[in-house]
């Protein structure tokens, strides 16, 4: 919280109350109050690269769909990484149990989401759009598995280990086609998805966004919504396909699943273990899981 007051000089702010944002994980994020009652949010990423992307992204997706608008952006110095000043849209984060007409609701808007293009596989820079080498995506996430290997080696049981990498391997050669560059969140959750009256009225969180294929953005709605309410994947289905046809998910939805997991246990080591313990025990429990479930199938 050191930098507030920097941030709140710069954007020309009178601010009367400050509160953190607990559920924050990358980025610190807090709650400004100004002396006209205004509420709106100030978003300090880890990097600027994340800072960039996410302020690109949101100029991009404005009246599109549901995002925040951005009130003030500044790409910071030699000290301090940069910041977000952005609206505060009402409502709260989704929790607990999602009924129908809010799952169909959530397909509907990944699929919007799903629906933007992009100019290729990669993100944008204050250079200009960064696309992937040969616009190729699954290299991107070969490459980006690879670099997670040494990391999980250290932290993962021998078996456990060697069944990620094997079924990776294995799984990586027989996927299909991916589909043309779009917008993908990487972390399209719950938490990230705010609703009001019972209806979304935001998505926020855009950090991690880029253009990519639509096969990995269906990882978190998996762990988060299907798997602790399966009653809900056919209406989600159901709000996609009302937008868009959603692809078949038999063969990358495992895939991605373990892959965004064994990335998840190198991100928590990368970033502190400690701080992250929880997260590393959910990942942990996921390829386990995962793993195990393809054994049974003999995958």
């Amino acid at each position: 919280m050191n930098n507030i007051q920097k941030f709140i000089k710069r954007f020309k702010l009178n601010v009367i109350h400050v509160d953190g944002v607990p559920e924050s994980y990358s980025s610190e994020v807090y709650r400004l109050t100004l002396s006209n009652q205004q509420q709106v949010y100030l978003k300090i990423p880890f990097n600027k690269v994340k800072l960039y992307r996410e302020f690109a992204m949101l100029q991009r997706l404005a009246g599109k769909l549901p995002v925040p608008k951005v009130h003030q952006y500044w790409e910071g110095d030699d000290e301090v990484t940069g910041a977000l000043l952005l609206e505060s849209i009402p409502g709260l984060p989704i929790t607990g149990v999602i009924p129908d007409k809010l799952a169909y609701e959530i397909g509907s808007l990944q699929a919007q989401m799903h629906s933007v293009n992009m100019p290729g596989y990669g993100y944008d820079t204050p250079d200009g759009f960064h696309g992937l080498p040969d616009n190729h995506w699954r290299s991107y996430i070969r490459w980006n598995f690879e670099n997670c290997k040494p990391i999980c080696l250290d932290i993962l049981e021998q078996g456990l280990y060697e069944r990620c990498v094997a079924y990776f391997d294995k799984a990586y050669s027989s996927l299909p086609e991916p589909d043309p560059p779009c917008v993908v969140h990487l972390d399209f959750r719950p938490g990230n998805l705010l609703v009001q009256d019972h209806k979304i009225t935001g998505i926020i969180d855009f950090e991690s966004s880029r253009g990519g294929s639509s096969e990995i953005d269906f990882t978190k709605v998996n762990r988060y919504i299907w798997e602790r309410n399966p009653a809900t994947r056919e209406i989600f289905e159901e709000g996609y396909n009302s937008i868009k046809t959603l692809i078949d998910l038999k063969r990358t939805l495992p895939f991605y699943s373990l892959y965004d997991s064994f990335c998840g246990v190198a991100w928590c080591a990368k970033r502190g273990i400690d701080k992250h313990k929880a997260f590393l025990n959910e990942n942990l429990d996921e390829l386990k899981r995962i793993t195990n479930s393809l054994d049974e199938m003999n995958i």
